[in-house]
């Protein structure tokens, strides 16, 4: 009878074992098939997707500024505080929209359409400059002169013209969003913020029901700890790189740098990744000041910008972020090169956050084990 119940369970296992194997030749057979209707289906979720992220980014002001409703002495606003706070932030953003679309966008579009219109003459003057170089000059090297040969050989108009450049702009946003989903989106960031309470209060009940105390409290932990973080980053990575961006503007067009507010702009928003963002944008910067302006000014561009830099890094950047996230900048440098490779800018933007969190989290093991060794070496001596 034994034999009979082990020869079942062996057949039973060599059958599951194949239905596994099949289940999984087919699932890669028709791998691209399965990717299709995942992908179909977070484009169905991705307003809704939106629409969290939105409410996460903004639930912070929208709390101060229902704390703040909270307090007055009228019984409706009082009563009404949070749904005023979410109609006063959004109010805001939508100034802040309307200031973009009519006063900077326009400058910094009318810069771009310039830069793009006139670059290939800046180029011939620049590959013209080169040529008169001597020729014992270390700048004519084999390098440089096979650069200048793959430069010469591209027609930029082809691809970089204001007809080209706003189709490029039409399509990337038919590709990403729609009128329709932006609206859902935004309804759905409006129905968390009001309900977040009951949100957040189904979600750790749940946490409670499915993990055990110890668990739960550690998830609890890290949960509040991430949030702390990446508010923190995010919020403060953006008021510093809006007030970088408007004081390199200012002081470019106080020296007379051609595309000041499209630079000034740029150099603003490579700013919000830390130390790669900054010398990215500068570099290239640099570069396209020395095109269209000459040497001299570009070395001036240069000592300007880097001055700034240094008073945003000693000076404003901490009145903004307040405590540091306490990650080295080596670590900074290597998280933002691999979230950079694996998931270009986004990825070099959220790389920090992330990696001071594996940080805690690796911090908090290790200190772990290292009780749990000093604990089993005391045990041992008794």
């Amino acid at each position: 009878m034994n034999e009979i119940k082990n020869h079942g369970k062996k057949w039973l296992y060599w059958f599951s074992l194949g239905v596994a194997i099949i289940i999984i030749y087919k699932a890669l057979d028709n791998f691209g098939s399965i990717m299709d209707v995942i992908g179909k289906f977070f484009n169905i979720l991705s307003p809704f997707l939106v629409g969290i992220f939105i409410s996460y980014l903004i639930y912070i002001p929208c709390k101060s500024i229902e704390r703040a409703y909270s307090k007055s002495k009228i019984k409706f606003i009082k009563k009404k505080a949070r749904v005023l706070s979410i109609l006063t932030v959004y109010l805001i953003i939508l100034l802040i929209i309307l200031i973009l679309i009519n006063v900077i966008l326009p400058i910094v579009f009318e810069s771009v359409v310039d830069f793009i219109t006139s670059i290939q003459s800046y180029i011939e003057t620049a590959i013209q400059k080169y040529n008169n170089l001597p020729e014992n000059s270390v700048f004519k090297g084999e390098l440089a002169k096979e650069a200048i040969k793959n430069i010469q050989s591209i027609d930029l108009k082809q691809y970089l013209n204001v007809d080209k450049l706003i189709e490029y702009i039409v399509s990337a946003i038919n590709a990403v969003t729609s009128i329709f989903d932006i609206f859902v989106a935004v309804i759905v960031s409006v129905y968390i913020l009001v309900e977040r309470t009951q949100i957040i209060k189904f979600l750790k009940r749940m946490a409670n029901a499915i993990f055990r105390d110890k668990t739960y409290r550690h998830i609890d932990k890290y949960f509040n700890n991430s949030n702390k973080i990446f508010f923190k980053f995010i919020a403060s990575q953006f008021l510093d790189a809006v007030v970088v961006g408007i004081l390199v503007t200012i002081a470019m067009t106080i020296m007379g740098i051609k595309y000041a507010p499209l630079l000034g702009f740029f150099i603003g928003l490579f700013n919000m990744i830390p130390y790669i963002g900054a010398i990215i944008a500068v570099g290239i910067s640099a570069i396209i000041t020395l095109i269209t302006g000459g040497l001299s000014q570009a070395i001036w561009m240069l000592i300007v910008v880097i001055i700034l830099q240094q008073i945003d890094a000693n000076i404003i950047n901490p009145k903004i972020v307040g405590q540091s996230l306490k990650v080295s900048p080596l670590l900074v440098i290597f998280a933002v090169t691999v979230g950079g490779a694996y998931f270009g800018m986004l990825g070099m933007f959220l790389a920090v956050p992330i990696i001071a969190v594996i940080k805690i989290l690796m911090e908090d093991y290790i200190n772990y084990k290292l009780i749990q060794k000093s604990k089993n070496l005391k045990t041992i001596e008794r």
